[in-house]
């Protein structure tokens, strides 16, 4: 199949891996991404198209797919992968607002995004949709309760998808990063480090010693992961949230810091 791919959240980190790797295996892509210097600096690649997307927001939604269909003609893949780390913080410290927001982009734009799709899944009789979840979604994340919350919904969401498009050949699946290297990481590891007191290299050392093969992810390795989901090969893969983490052996481990 020549996939037609609109990717969330595109323009950097794990959702422009996911879209050069799908690039690179011949797909046309259409990202859209609420950054627009982000997108200013990939437009110039061959086979790309883009929208400046808040997800959080429906109109603007509609008008990402406007533009991917108008430039594609068609669409057999959706990748959700917009998201933010939310707070850090204990719950009761959380503000309702802060919860709201880190819902609204992470699951609420993953709801939108795939409002929008089905029909188009549905027209092209095959397909699939693939959800960033993470390992949060699947194990829980101290101090990070809107987050965590937010990806265990998005597994709920995958699987009761799969149920209701498998039988018009649409497959659906959640990847579950561990802790991917990179700035986003950082970040949530700087934050960390002010809300425990405890040097940032000591919280990055434990993240990485809770995992069986002793590393942080690339997002290389979440767009391989992608790009096997949208393909043949995974042809009767659905309703499944996939680890891509290293294998998370000691989760909430940190809070023994």
């Amino acid at each position: 199949m020549d996939h037609k791919v609109i990717i969330t959240a595109g323009a950097t980190g794990i959702g422009a891996a996911i879209a050069d790797k799908f690039l690179s295996d011949g797909a046309q892509v259409h990202i859209g991404d609420i950054d627009p210097n982000a997108i200013t600096a990939v437009s110039d690649k061959p086979g790309l198209s883009a929208s400046v997307t808040d997800v959080s927001d429906e109109a603007s939604i509609k008008q990402m797919f406007d533009d991917a269909l108008a430039n594609m003609g068609g669409l057999t893949v959706l990748v959700n992968c917009a998201g933010i780390a939310g707070p850090t913080s204990i719950l009761e410290n959380i503000e309702l607002a802060d919860w709201r927001k880190c819902l609204a982009v992470n699951l609420d734009g993953a709801f939108l995004c795939a409002k929008q799709a089905i029909p188009h899944l549905k027209e092209a009789k095959g397909g699939s949709i693939i959800n960033i979840s993470s390992t949060a979604g699947l194990m829980g994340y101290p101090m990070r309760s809107p987050y965590a919350s937010s990806k265990w919904a998005i597994i709920g969401l995958t699987k009761t998808l799969a149920m209701e498009l498998g039988p018009y050949g649409v497959r659906v699946n959640a990847i579950c990063p561990g802790s991917v290297d990179g700035p986003r990481m950082d970040a949530v590891i700087a934050a960390e480090s002010i809300q425990r007191g405890v040097e940032a290299e000591i919280i990055r050392d434990r993240y990485t010693a809770d995992t069986s093969m002793r590393t942080f992810i690339t997002v290389d390795d979440i767009a391989n992961m992608a790009t096997f989901l949208a393909s043949p090969l995974a042809a009767r893969v659905s309703g499944q949230a996939i680890p891509v983490d290293g294998h998370t052996c000691n989760a909430g481990a940190l809070e023994d810091i």
